[in-house]
């Protein structure tokens, strides 16, 4: 017989346990951390929000994408109550408005493109069709995109069998509700907020995080820090020196005015992104306004005339002045340095053309709880996070590169620029691979998986020379009858759905806000 385990060939861990975590900085980061390790760590370690009323937050994280359904369940949130609260709205995807020319417009949904009727997937199947000139655009093979553009919504199917289960969902809501909202759930957990504007960051002599200086002269020290301090960064980038690395050139909007509007036009059950001569606006809908935004280069367009172009450009009356963010693509070389990990903005930044802003926050929150660390901070569980770290923000850097670069638009500076600049390496591999014969390919496990490269790919007009050859030897496949069924089964589906207007109306309209309350 082997050894067997006993308790006492491990060390007694107990006494290296964090004794307080202290999240330096508020907004949905903060909270969402706030809430995420109150839920976790049931006792033995006191969890210490700091924050400032003097401090605004960015708030213009208002879209998100499927995987925040998974964070709001693990903490046990009601979906209608939390959309209630938070003035949330649904969204089935994004649609994509002159990306890839003047007058075009395709929609990444989420969910899957219909059901595989085959061994290859259906995708080449399609592909074999538009070569026979039979051009059905491929988003009516998608549930999450049909139902999206007839205004229509309803909870997925749990029965794998019908194609109502292939589409997926995530949320818009109001980015500051949603962190006031966290902050109740997590303070009646047990956190303890403390009020005030950092003025220092002191060291200890081995070079961690000892604690941070208050105006009010209170220090708050700590075991562990998470600094959600935003663009400032004042823990991992201005106190611990960590540098950081610069994707402008891949990414060069370096700016973005946001503003709310009245509601008007369509009520839609996706996130919009028009494409601008310098950059791009987004258009998101909530229940008591819409929120906007133009993200743009300020190279090629002035503050003045950015702001210019976003007001011209909105459904309904200002709700406020436009609001000017600065920002540089890019993010911090170590995400987790000693006893500080980097969350949201303080991590890095990548624009949010695909949503991935509050995305980020929450996986860099349940990698830490996967890794979470005692007092003796294992350097492997710190290499470990910055890696899958890396990589994570590596793979969302190439989808939204992928939006820029395939492109056939040569009408301005910007569009030019970015049709002609060289590409990562990894996302040359992708492209290649695609042109050369619809394969999908992947280097590590990704958020954006085959259904939404194929979405982009195909919606930016990057077109294959050729389809898998395996299908040419599968005669018995019917292919044009059943393409043809899966595209019919899904309208039917679709138009089947309540609106999304009368869903939420039915099981999650918010109370009317206060005239004086509507200004972000």
């Amino acid at each position: 017989m082997g050894d067997c385990y006993t308790p006492n060939a491990m060390q007694n861990q107990s006494e290296f346990a964090l004794r307080r975590i202290a999240i330096i900085g508020g907004g949905s980061g903060g909270w969402m951390a706030a809430a995420a390790f109150a839920h976790a760590v049931r006792s033995g370690c006191e969890i210490v929000l700091v924050e400032s009323d003097e401090i605004g937050i960015v708030g213009v994280g208002e879209a998100t994408i499927p995987p925040i359904k998974l964070f709001n369940q693990r903490l046990g949130l009601d979906e209608n109550d939390f959309l209630r609260h938070t003035q949330g709205t649904f969204k089935l995807g994004i649609q994509f408005v002159d990306w890839a020319r003047m007058g075009h417009r395709y929609i990444h949904p989420f969910g899957t493109f219909g059901v595989d009727f085959d061994v290859v997937p259906l995708h080449h199947y399609w592909l074999r069709e538009c070569a026979r000139g039979n051009h059905v655009p491929l988003d009516e093979y998608s549930m999450g995109a049909v139902a999206g553009l007839n205004l229509r919504f309803d909870q997925p199917s749990r029965d794998r069998r019908l194609v109502q289960s292939t589409a997926d969902y995530a949320y818009h809501f109001d980015a500051s509700l949603y962190g006031k909202y966290l902050r109740a759930y997590a303070e009646q957990r047990g956190v303890k907020r403390i009020e005030g504007r950092i003025v220092e960051v002191r060291r200890t002599p081995d070079g961690d995080i000892d604690g941070v200086r208050l105006a009010n002269e209170q220090y708050v020290n700590a075991d562990f820090f998470i600094d959600c301090t935003g663009f400032r960064s004042l823990l991992l980038g201005d106190a611990l020196q960590t540098p950081f690395v610069d994707w402008s050139h891949w990414l060069p909007c370096d700016r973005a005015y946001a503003v709310p509007c009245a509601n008007g036009g369509e009520f839609t059950p996706y996130t919009r992104s028009t494409c601008r001569e310098a950059g791009w606006q987004w258009r998101i809908p909530l229940q008591h306004r819409i929120g906007n935004g133009y993200v743009y280069c300020s190279q090629y367009i002035s503050d003045d005339e950015a702001a210019a172009k976003l007001l011209a450009n909105l459904d309904g009356k200002a709700l406020a002045e436009p609001r000017m963010l600065k920002f540089k693509a890019g993010h911090r070389a170590k995400f987790w340095s000693g006893n500080c990990v980097g969350i949201g903005l303080a991590a890095g930044f990548l624009e949010p053309l695909e949503s991935t802003s509050i995305h980020l926050i929450q996986s860099g929150i349940t990698r830490l709880l996967a890794l979470f660390p005692d007092r003796r901070l294992d350097p492997l569980a710190i290499q470990e996070y910055n890696r899958l770290t890396q990589l994570e923000w590596q793979g969302i850097r190439d989808f939204i590169i992928l939006h820029y670069h395939a492109t056939e638009r040569e009408d301005t500076p910007l569009w030019l620029e970015c049709k002609r600049m060289s590409i990562p390496e990894s996302l040359q591999y992708r492209m290649e691979h695609f042109r050369a014969a619809g394969r999908l390919v992947s280097t590590n496990v990704e958020l954006f998986q085959n259904p939404s490269w194929l979405a982009v790919l195909i919606g930016q007009r990057v077109w294959p020379q050729h389809y898998e050859p395996l299908i040419d030897l599968r005669p018995q496949v019917d292919a044009e009858r059943a393409l043809e069924s899966l595209r019919r089964t899904i309208r039917e589906a679709a138009m089947a759905m309540t609106t999304h207007y009368d869903y939420i109306q039915k099981h999650c309209r918010a109370p009317p806000v206060p005239a004086m309350e509507k200004r972000p």
